[in-house]
């Protein structure tokens, strides 16, 4: 289908803010609008967004991504993922107008942009669906235990490891810091909820960003698409996280949740066949009644 791009520039407050629209001739009711994590911009690594918004457009979805205030040409404070809520309206206002003839659109998230994406969707009723690839749930525990499970467990299976240890260039100093360090972040992690059980205290000021994006995740009641790559400690440790966690295992469970794993794919999908792959699903869930 024929398509064309076009350079839009809207405001967020004070800041000019920049991204591309592309648009095909004959447009589909329902557009993507692609949130960037960071730090990146709205091309990608690879141009992965920019090569995704041409697949999605030449089979007829409207496509916008854009520049967060503070990346790349954009105005503006640089800022993290937690504090984009503004942003992605002023894009989504910028989109509809643009596209009159739109009614509903889905936000394409990877990475911490999936984490941006499921936190401000239930607010905006614009929103029907979301597509979020390796979400960030990064926690220091979390991270630690997908480390140990993930990382260190798979090492001992690696014969370039023993042939490293045979011919003695193996760092066995640097390994065991590091194995000490994740080892220690898990047992603060068994103090803290002694201390919990001991007092019946939760010695937190504030939710955690697991809890929080759960809670956004109950709020929103739209259809939603998890993408996986395997070869990825994101994507390993937000598994971990919905096996172990009640609240996200029933939250994973419901009739409105797709999932997809790509097993060998890294966590930016660079190869060009798990790119198109990743498109075909979402183009597949988003035709779906």
């Amino acid at each position: 289908m024929i398509y064309e791009e076009i350079a839009l520039s809207f405001q967020c407050h004070a800041a000019s803010l920049h991204g591309i629209l592309s648009m095909p001739h004959q447009a589909a009711t329902r557009g993507i609008l692609f949130i960037v994590g960071g730090p990146q911009y709205r091309v990608g690594s690879h141009r992965q967004f920019t090569l995704l918004a041409r697949q999605f457009a030449a089979d007829g979805v409207p496509v916008m991504r854009f520049d967060y205030r503070g990346m790349g040409d954009s105005e503006g404070e640089p800022r993290d993922f937690t504090l984009v809520d503004e942003d992605i309206c002023a894009a989504l206002d910028c989109f509809f107008q643009r596209a009159p003839h739109m009614q509903e659109v889905v936000l394409w998230g990877l990475c911490d942009a999936a984490s941006a994406a499921l936190l401000y969707a239930h607010q905006d009723k614009r929103i029907t669906g979301l597509v979020l690839v390796n979400p960030w749930v990064r926690t220091e525990q979390g991270v630690a235990k997908a480390y140990l499970k993930h990382y260190y467990l798979q090492r001992l299976l690696d014969a370039s490891l023993w042939k490293k240890i045979a011919s003695g260039k193996f760092n066995f100093g640097a390994t065991m810091r590091s194995l000490t360090q994740q080892i220690n972040t898990l047992l603060r992690q068994g103090e803290n909820l002694a201390s919990v059980a001991s007092d019946g205290i939760k010695h937190e000021n504030s939710p955690s960003l697991p809890e929080k994006m759960a809670r956004g995740f109950n709020r929103f009641q739209g259809t939603v698409l998890f993408i996986l790559c395997g070869n990825d400690l994101t994507a390993q440790e937000f598994s971990d996280l919905t096996r172990a966690s009640p609240e996200w295992k029933k939250l994973m469970s419901a009739s409105r949740v797709t999932q997809h794993m790509l097993p060998a794919a890294n966590h930016t999908f660079s190869q060009r066949n798990w790119r198109e792959q990743i498109g075909r699903w979402t183009l597949d869930w988003l035709k779906a009644p």
